[in-house]
């Protein structure tokens, strides 16, 4: 007994389970099932974004060669018979061979050009990043250098490049001098390449919500992100061919389904175009707005990539200001002509039909005026003609002997 009074309480530590404290602004969204999700810039980006194996690299390069090599043999047997035939057009031939073996050289070597810019691009984005980490002054002020290099022959980069060569002495470290070559070069790049993201925008929402093809929005956004991605490119000094587009395409697709970025909320798009409204006013608004604002992703992603520097002094272009712009009246006036079409059915359904008119009867949607002045008008065909005191008095005038 005298030991059990000893004892002191027990205390049995049960460790709960840690649940993250979750309150309605950090809440995940609900999901609607009703509402759009952009499923052709997702389609887009899965096709583009996929993996290719090794096994399938090597067979369509194999593919190619062979298919090279068939066409070469082929067109030399052409071209070596129809001279043993005929000179004269066996010439014609070799001519007509050599002028497409050499615009074939004048693309390739087109196409190794761009992906030379490219890679200048590349190089000096990771010059920039390593400047930055080390706060290397020398290295910012080459990468400053190549900058200037790389726009010295861009018009409307002139005053910029000027302002740089004379205020990058007066900088001493390497913040300071890639700021001000990003505040003087890249700002004005920077707009222009904006309004092309809103270009595509505009186009890919128009075309998705007015063309009722099943895989027309799906061209259109390829073709339009495609155009996208490589004016930014070029607008940047990456001017890049038909496979370096691609390729450049390839990679910001990539990253983006990595990120998960092309998947959508209602957050996005419903305080810039009123997406919940429109896409229960039409499903086929709200998927053209949906993939406008993926579009506009894309767009923000390849500036991004192609760009030479980081975003830091200047601010980063927003999605949402993008599509703001881009969407901003473009469903407008197609959202109000629906809402009007409905309510003038509603009306026109709930409205009873009116009485004949031989009867007598009234519709119930005769104004008031109408009803008060019906009887004075029937007091006044009446009266004898001398009456003008009656509002009515075209009756009595009418009715005159």
């Amino acid at each position: 007994m005298s030991d059990d009074k000893r004892r002191g309480p027990v205390v049995i530590d049960l460790e709960e389970e840690a649940t993250p404290h979750v309150t309605p602004a950090t809440a995940p969204p609900v999901p609607e099932p009703g509402l759009p999700q952009g499923a052709a810039m997702q389609r887009v980006a899965v096709m583009a974004a996929r993996p290719r194996s090794r096994l399938a690299r090597w067979f369509f390069a194999a593919l190619a060669a062979l298919v090279g090599f068939m066409l070469s043999v082929a067109a030399w047997s052409w071209v070596t018979g129809l001279l043993a035939a005929n000179p004269v057009l066996g010439m014609i031939a070799t001519v007509l061979v050599g002028l497409v073996l050499g615009l074939l050289l004048a693309i390739a070597a087109k196409e190794a050009w761009a992906f030379r810019r490219l890679a200048r691009l590349d190089h000096i984005q990771r010059d920039a990043a390593a400047a930055l980490g080390a706060q290397d002054l020398g290295l910012a002020k080459s990468v400053s250098a190549q900058m200037v290099a790389l726009y010295a022959g861009r018009g409307e980069l002139l005053p910029g490049l000027a302002k740089v060569k004379a205020r990058e002495g007066d900088v001493f470290d390497a913040d300071g001098v890639l700021g001000l070559a990003e505040r003087e070069l890249l700002a004005p790049l920077d707009a222009m390449a904006a309004r092309e993201v809103e270009m595509a925008a505009r186009q890919v929402a128009t075309v998705t919500a007015v063309v009722p093809l099943a895989l027309a929005d799906v061209t259109a956004a390829l073709t339009s992100n495609l155009r996208m991605i490589r004016r930014v490119a070029e607008i940047y000094g990456g001017r890049s061919g038909t496979l370096g587009a691609w390729r450049l395409t390839r990679s910001v697709l990539t990253h983006l389904v990595a990120t998960g970025a092309v998947a959508v909320g209602d957050d996005l798009v419903g305080s810039v175009a009123g997406g919940g409204v429109l896409s229960r006013v039409s499903r086929r608004f709200g998927e053209g707005v949906v993939n406008g604002a993926l579009t506009a992703r894309v767009g923000v992603a390849a500036i991004e990539v192609c760009r030479p520097l980081p975003f830091r002094t200047v601010e980063r272009p927003s999605v949402s200001g993008l599509v703001a712009r881009a969407l901003t009246g473009l469903f407008a006036r197609a959202a109000r002509t629906a809402w009007a079409r409905r309510r003038d059915g509603s009306r026109a359904r709930s409205r009873p039909r009116a009485g004949s008119a031989r009867s007598g009867a009234r519709g119930p949607t005769t104004p008031l005026r109408s009803r008060a002045a019906a009887p004075r008008a029937a007091s006044c065909r009446t009266a004898p003609a001398k009456v003008r005191t009656c509002p009515a008095a075209h009756h009595a005038r009418r009715d005159a002997p």
